[in-house]
């Protein structure tokens, strides 16, 4: 499929996007109006740009079907301040109620049963259930169009963090398991970013990884090994020299059993590192692919 703006409607493309770019963080944000009433609506177009100072961007859209503004935007052109609550599993279907399109002046803290409590730094209130609140000024409204579907981001300073102690480790860092956030996909689905869904992969240290272009040529061509697995073997800093065979049992009968057919043995062989690599034994992986070679 090929998609060019402005030769499909913008409620089809919005979809394409929405359903490509994710998962999304989500900006449940809190304001007030001009009559100090509050306000509260999530938001999908958000993220973090900066720690120094501490920033994030948020982006009401106009609504595509009547090109209106949304009361948070009103709100943040009015006062210039806002308090983003982070959303987790936990609060998902009271933000989801939250998203309802009540007029002006009604209270979604109330509609959605969450905790208004007072801010340090800014007037609008924090979700008193959320796991992480951030208190913030905004520094600048940026206005990416004037028909419906154009962004308006919100560019803010973060002034104060409250977090939730429960959602700490034992060193005072954020446990993803606990925090258990929720991002938004594409349509009516979010996910879970927890348990299963929570992996790690190591950074690059300050020495250059030697590249999968760099990597033996039947290994680079592997019809067994993933793109994956190739950046692993490929973050290494050097092609270790093998000097003895590796004894191990499989290896061995991998050997043995196909020692006069070199095509089967270096497949068979590619599939025993591919297990390795995936259960994270790179450097037994690399013996058992240059004893191939």
């Amino acid at each position: 499929m090929r998609i060019v703006p402005g030769e499909i409607q913008t409620a089809a493309l919005h979809g394409y996007l929405l359903g490509s770019i994710g998962p999304r963080p989500i900006c449940f944000a809190s304001t007030i109006d001009e009559n100090g009433l509050p306000n509260l609506s999530p938001f999908s177009f958000f993220n973090v740009f900066g720690s120094k100072p501490p920033i994030v961007v948020f982006s009401p859209a106009r609504r595509v079907r009547d090109n209106s503004t949304k009361h948070t935007l009103q709100n943040a052109l009015l006062n210039g301040e806002v308090v983003i609550n982070i959303v987790n599993y936990d609060l998902v279907q009271q933000v989801n109620l939250s998203s309802c399109e009540y007029p002006k002046g009604i209270n979604e803290f109330e509609k959605a049963g969450l905790t208004a409590i007072a801010s340090e730094f800014v007037k609008p209130f924090r979700v008193k259930e959320s796991p992480v609140q951030l208190e913030c000024k905004v520094l600048q409204i940026l206005e990416t169009g004037q028909e419906g579907g154009a962004g308006n981001l919100i560019i803010c300073e973060v002034l104060c963090m409250h977090l939730h102690d429960e959602i700490l480790d034992a060193s005072g860092k954020i446990d993803p398991h606990k925090i258990d956030l929720v991002a938004r996909m594409g349509g009516d689905y979010y996910c879970r970013a927890s348990g299963n869904a929570v992996f790690e992969v190591q950074k690059p240290n300050l020495n250059l990884g030697i590249g999968v272009d760099a990597l033996p040529t039947t290994i680079r061509k592997s019809s067994v090994l993933t793109g994956n697995n190739l950046g692993v073997l490929g973050n290494s800093t050097s092609i270790p020299i093998i000097s003895d065979v590796l004894y191990d049992d499989r290896l061995m009968q991998i050997l043995r059993d196909y020692e006069h057919d070199q095509e089967a043995k270096v497949n068979a062989l590619h599939i025993y590192a591919k297990e390795l690599i995936e259960v994270g034994a790179t450097e037994k992986a690399w013996q058992v692919l240059l004893s191939g070679e």
